[in-house]
């Protein structure tokens, strides 16, 4: 045969592309294959053998439609393209998910298929319930939660949430994160195929689930109701409410279903009950309708009548593939813990490892030390042995430097007790001193008043001694050297005029005053040179005293002292300059006989008058008898000068 002739009797195709949730695939058709032919392509390069929930969707002039498997495809109204897109999707849902869906595949692709509805908003769900099915979506695609190797932002690029509830909760992607790896942390253990039955037994729970929704009216001219279509039965619902039902008609209700043109007749099993008629926009809406109607009544008879063969083999291979798979899994985990153990363990000995070599190197290294330790002891010992012979010979010094100290804090002791002495010896003195400048004061004052009733006194003798001249020798008292000497012999017994002795008293007085004071001067100096050697010998002795109480009870001491020292007696103050008495005791005076036997100050009258003769610039003396004062005399020589004036 011919190369011609083999290419005119190749079939003709045309090409199909299959539009699954998560693949695409294409395959090549011949021009006289049915629906059936092409759908059962599919199944087998899925590996699907529950057909009976799925079907190949198109779209058409805005509206889905599902290929029909009893006409050929190319016969059909498909869109003109090439390829032919096709979606493989799940067209009757089932009744409990866990029953029902046996292979794995099946599963699977029903899960993808309602996780994309439920992101698309075709399928409302809470958001708590959101997040719970995000959680096990997370689980199916990434297994167990490992903190490791699931950081923070993990789950940045895939997408879990619908947009509803995005915009309904004012939250960061890393909060919504948060949120929903807090629930996948609790999936630990659960494999790919359990967390996608779990996320389908929660799904089935919800209201709009496996419900397809078309537009109808009681009327020809109003479009205000929906027909829901499920695996349990038809369902009437408002345009605003999707969730709850107004009307249900179950399958084990309905006797029978008709269209006619845009109209559309339920009619129930009982026969006294009303027929419900409706209206849809299109003749091609009630096919549709019918279509699915009649699907999942078929399903709805089948689930409740003994399984078939075909059936019956698939449970049994989907429970032994469950528990293939269960053992498996078991298997898995604890290979798995055996492995995390083994890692446990491995860390442990690694651990451990080091910790031995690190204790190995600490030993050596103490091995070093403790040699070098023995080393520095050993020159420590000699060290500590000249040491102990320093301290033998340091502790004998320091034995004879205790004795010394000793006899040094006897001798201490005794001169402390010295001083003591010697501080109560000043105190006296310093007391004696205060009285004896106390009884000089007054004393002082004394001498002050008879100074002044003597210097009276004399005035009152000369004033007298004028008047008697002049009564006597009127004519000789501008001359009275001329005056002869019997004359000059004048009796004051007449005139009673009587003349004390305190003018040479004070004279007498005048020396003692200043022998007295030039004693005690003298004893003031000794004095001070006294308690200048008593300053320097506490003042030695402060360091050693400091913690006792004599150290302040010397300061009072040698404050009084000092205070006493600094106070000079009023009467000192008054003879430390003798001129005033000098001059006033080189006055004028007359040649009187004094009597001067009586005690100081002398009170007596002159009892007789001495006689002295003239002599031209030579002068005569007269002592006078002895003056004193008590046990203590002197002598006082009276000197007549040649101008007749008499001083003593």
């Amino acid at each position: 045969m011919s190369i011609r002739g083999l290419k005119k009797k190749q079939p003709k195709t045309f090409k199909v592309k299959i539009i699954t949730v998560d693949a695409e695939m294409e395959f090549s058709c011949e021009m006289k294959w049915k629906g059936k032919d092409l759908f059962d392509l599919v199944c087998r390069a899925l590996g699907l053998r529950e057909t009976w929930f799925f079907g190949l969707q198109y779209t058409m002039k805005g509206m889905c439609t599902w290929l029909k498997m009893d006409k050929k495809v190319l016969d059909q109204e498909i869109p003109k393209e090439d390829p032919i897109s096709f979606h493989f999707l799940a067209k009757f849902y089932p009744e409990k998910v866990e029953e029902e869906l046996l292979q794995e595949i099946t599963q699977h692709l029903f899960f993808l298929q309602v996780k994309k509805q439920i992101l698309d908003e075709e399928i409302y769900c809470s958001p708590e319930a959101t997040v719970l099915l995000a959680s096990y979506a997370v689980q199916a695609k990434y297994g167990d939660y490992d903190p490791n190797f699931h950081e923070p932002g993990f789950l940045a690029h895939d997408e879990l949430l619908p947009k509803r509830v995005l915009r309904q909760y004012q939250l960061t992607a890393e909060m919504w994160e948060e949120k929903i790896t807090a629930w996948y942390a609790e999936h630990r253990g659960i494999a790919r195929d359990e967390a996608e039955m779990n996320y389908l037994k929660i799904a089935q729970d919800l209201e709009m689930y496996g419900v397809n929704y078309f537009p109808i009216a009681q009327n020809k001219n109003h479009t205000d109701l929906l027909l829901g279509v499920d695996a349990k039965g038809i369902h009437i619902y408002s345009i605003n409410n999707r969730f709850s039902p107004n009307k249900s008609f179950e399958w084990s209700a309905i006797r029978n279903i008709s269209y006619s043109e845009k109209e559309l007749t339920i009619k129930p099993l009982d026969k006294k009950a009303e027929v419900f008629k409706f209206f849809s926009s299109q003749l091609k809406v009630n096919k549709l309708i019918l279509q699915l109607c009649i699907g999942n009544h078929d399903l709805f008879m089948r689930r409740r009548k003994v399984d078939s063969i075909e059936i019956q083999q698939m449970k049994a291979q989907a429970r032994e593939e469950k528990a293939r798979k269960k053992m498996e899994n078991q298997r898995l985990a604890r290979e798995k813990q055996l492995r995390e153990e083994a890692e446990r363990a491995k860390e442990e000995l690694e651990r451990r490892l080091f910790q031995l070599e690190d204790e190995a190197r600490q030993a050596n290294e103490a091995l070093l030390r403790s040699q070098e330790a023995a080393e520095l002891l050993a020159e420590k010992a000699q060290i500590a042995e000249e040491e102990a012979k320093l301290l033998a010979q340091n502790a004998a010094e320091a034995e004879q430097e205790r004795q010394r100290l000793e006899i040094t804090a006897l001798k201490t002791k005794e001169e402390k007790r010295l001083m003591e002495q010697k501080m109560r010896e000043a105190e006296l003195i310093a007391v004696k001193l205060v009285k004896e400048s106390d009884r000089r004061a007054k004393e002082a004052e004394h001498l002050k008043q008879d100074l002044h009733e003597a210097r009276e006194a004399e005035r009152k003798a000369k004033q007298k001694l004028l008047d008697i001249t002049r009564l006597n020798y009127p004519h000789m008292v501008k001359y009275p050297q001329y005056l002869p000497t019997d004359t000059r012999d004048v009796n004051f017994d007449k005139g009673s005029v009587k003349l004390d002795l305190k003018d040479v008293d004070l004279k007498r007085l005048s020396f003692e005053i200043e022998r007295e004071r030039l004693d005690y001067l003298e004893k003031s100096k000794k004095f001070e040179d006294r308690l200048k050697e008593l300053k320097s010998e506490i003042h030695a002795l402060k360091l050693e005293e400091k913690q006792s109480g004599l150290y302040s009870h010397w300061t009072e001491v040698l404050g009084s002292l000092d205070r006493s020292l600094g106070n000079t007696p009023s009467w000192m103050k008054t003879f430390e300059t003798g001129d005033s008495l000098d001059i006033n005791l080189q006055r004028p005076f007359p040649a009187y006989s004094l009597n001067t036997t009586s005690s100081w100050p002398c009170t007596n009258k002159i009892q007789h008058a001495v006689p002295v003769e003239k002599s031209s610039f030579q002068t005569n003396s007269l002592v006078a008898n002895s003056v004193g004062t008590g046990s203590r005399k002197q002598i006082i020589k009276v000197q007549q000068h040649d101008s007749d004036v008499i001083y003593i």
